[in-house]
Parts: structure tokens; C-alpha cells; sequence
């Protein structure tokens, strides 16, 4: 059997991110094709109590660093940490999740392993024996294959809800203590303002409608937060919206936002720059709502629909409510 196949899995609030139990499945796809184990490693405070979950999702066995000081990913930290366990663990691969954090800590820990890093992939196979990894470049208008020669590491972060998550199973897997000492931080959180309305978060939303400066003002935006309810799903906006006040730069998709891959993208009011279709592109099906027929977000779209997004996204809401109420 060959080198194990390690993730870092992402652990905030006292479980593990959507997007951890993503990196597992593609871990474990890996690991079989490869031959080998599937391994994890989890920080942060109070981890051990919930990192055998990974296991079902296919993880074999996770090295958890647990300790109140790791409670906040901090790079001084989290950073030093992962790599010593990682160079114990001399993996064939570390896969990790393209997260807000994610990318920070690949981008440290590949240089403190002096290791060959591709950020933010959408798809990862072996060809050969060789790992590669599928990347959007140039704002997303290319597609990029990676290969890694020699013996370099490879270590690559996912984009979150790109990869599939395999089926839950009842399959628990095996823990152990990561004998790893946690260093002092030049650096602490005194407190995070964190948004606790219960809202989807935007990255990990299966249904995503966002507004453009078609909105014409903050007040059109509770139509779509009503929609996006009925949807199951968050608001998010485009950076003329953002830039105008209308709503928080948490709620930005772009390419100076967040990258967003929901099943269903609704475009309403919004032209579709380059650097809005850089966030949104890889979105599995997108819906545009815009009476500029000529508007460049249609050259996206699965369904485009040429109309008063004022007359329509009242209609269309009244229908979804019926559907839902007829179910």
C-alpha cells in the first residue's frame, strides 16, 4: 500500500464545515484509486469529540490537535502545527478546503513545507499514479490542469460545494492525539462579530439569488431575500450593488467577493462583468432576469428571461409559494 492521502478537515463553532466533509469524499476517491489510507487532521478546541464523525465520509483515521488556544484559526498557530504533523505523516497528497481560511493556511503551509501548491481546484484525478488538479485562471475563463514532477508535495485546496460529498455511513474512524506542541501567537482574537441571523452562508448555499444595480436601491432587496427563502437559499449582490450601499460586502459575489458554486444562481438585475461571472460561473445552473436583451450575463445563462425584474420576481415568487403549498 502506498502514501496515505491526508485532509485537513475545517472545524468552526464546534463541528466541522460543509466543505470538510467534501474534502474527505474526494480524499477518499483518491485513496482508493491510489491504493492507500485515507487520513485527517482536525484542530481546533474541542475537536476530538466530533472528529470520529469523519469517518463517515471515509476517513480512516484523524490526528486531532486539540487545545483552547486553537480555538480561532490563527496562522501563528494552526500553521506550525499541521505542518509537523503533515511532515510526520510524509502523505502522498493534503487536500484542503479552498475556504477564506483554507486558502490562507495552504498558501503558508506549502511554503513552510516548501511543498508545490494549486489553489482554489475543481477537480482532482490521478492519472498514472500522478495527482492532478483542474483550476479556473484568468478570472475563470480558462481551465488550467496541475501535475506535480518529482518528488514534490502536492497540496491542493478545493473550492467549496464543487466536489461531491459521498453518502453518510455509520462508519466511525479511529483518533488519535496529534503529539504536537501549539507555540505562542504574536496574534489573538479578542472577539468576532459574527453574523447570527441564522442566514445560509453564501458559500456553501445550494440556491443563491443576487441582486445587481438593476435593483435601482436597497429597497428591491427584500423581494429577494423572500424569494431566496422560499428557495431555501441566501442573497448575494454584485460589487455595484456592494459599492453602493445597498448591502454588505459579505454578500458580494466576484471576483473581489466570494466565489460562489450553487445548484441554482439567479442573476436579477445584474449585466454580468467579467468580474461577477469570475465568482459565479461555475455555478451548475444559472437563471438571468434582465430587460437588457443584450446584456452579457445571457451569454451565461441556462434561462434567460428578458423582463421587468420588478413585474416578474413578485410573479415568480407567488408561484413558488404556490408549489410549495400544493406539496
Amino acid at each position: 500500500m502506498g502514501k496515505s492521502v491526508c485532509v485537513i478537515a475545517e472545524f468552526r463553532g464546534g463541528d466541522f464545515r460543509r466543505v470538510s466533509y467534501e474534502v474527505a469524499s474526494e480524499g477518499r476517491r483518491i485513496a482508493d484509486v491510489l491504493g492507500s489510507n485515507l487520513c485527517a487532521i482536525a484542530v481546533g478546541s474541542g475537536v476530538s469529540a466530533k472528529a470520529a464523525d469523519l469517518g463517515a465520509y471515509g476517513v480512516d483515521k484523524v490526528y486531532a490537535a486539540d487545545d483552547p488556544s486553537l480555538e480561532y484559526y490563527v496562522a501563528d498557530t494552526y500553521v506550525p502545527v499541521i505542518a509537523d504533523i503533515v511532515k510526520k505523516l510524509d502523505p502522498a497528497v493534503v487536500i484542503l478546503p479552498a475556504s477564506v481560511d483554507g486558502k490562507d493556511l495552504g498558501a503558508r503551509l506549502a511554503a513552510r513545507l516548501d511543498a508545490s501548491l494549486a489553489q482554489d481546484c475543481i477537480q482532482i484525478s490521478v492519472d498514472g499514479g500522478a495527482i492532478k488538479a483542474k483550476r479556473p485562471i484568468f478570472a475563470g475563463k480558462a481551465l488550467a490542469w496541475c501535475q506535480w514532477e518529482g518528488s514534490s508535495l502536492p497540496i491542493i485546496s478545493c473550492r467549496p460545494n464543487v466536489l461531491d460529498c459521498l453518502a453518510p455511513t455509520d462508519k466511525k474512524a479511529e483518533v488519535e492525539k496529534a503529539d504536537a506542541a501549539v507555540p505562542a501567537a504574536r496574534a489573538k482574537i479578542v472577539g468576532l462579530d459574527l453574523d447570527t441571523s441564522g442566514k445560509v452562508e453564501l458559500t456553501e448555499a445550494g440556491v443563491i439569488v443576487s441582486g445587481g444595480r438593476g435593483m435601482k436601491g436597497p429597497e428591491g432587496f427584500p423581494m429577494l431575500e423572500e424569494l431566496a427563502k422560499l428557495l431555501g437559499g441566501a442573497v448575494g449582490a454584485s460589487r455595484s450593488a456592494v459599492d453602493a450601499g445597498w448591502r454588505p460586502h459579505a454578500d458580494q459575489v466576484g471576483q473581489t467577493g466570494k466565489v460562489v458554486n450553487p445548484n441554482l444562481y439567479i442573476a436579477v438585475g445584474i449585466s454580468g462583468a467579467i468580474q461577477h461571472l469570475a465568482g459565479m460561473g461555475s455555478s451548475k445552473y444559472v437563471v438571468a432576469i434582465n430587460k437588457d436583451a443584450e446584456a452579457p450575463i445571457f451569454a451565461k445563462s441556462d434561462l434567460g428571461v428578458i423582463e421587468d425584474l420588478f413585474d416578474f420576481i413578485p410573479a415568480l415568487t407567488e408561484e413558488v409559494k404556490k408549489m410549495k403549498s400544493a406539496s
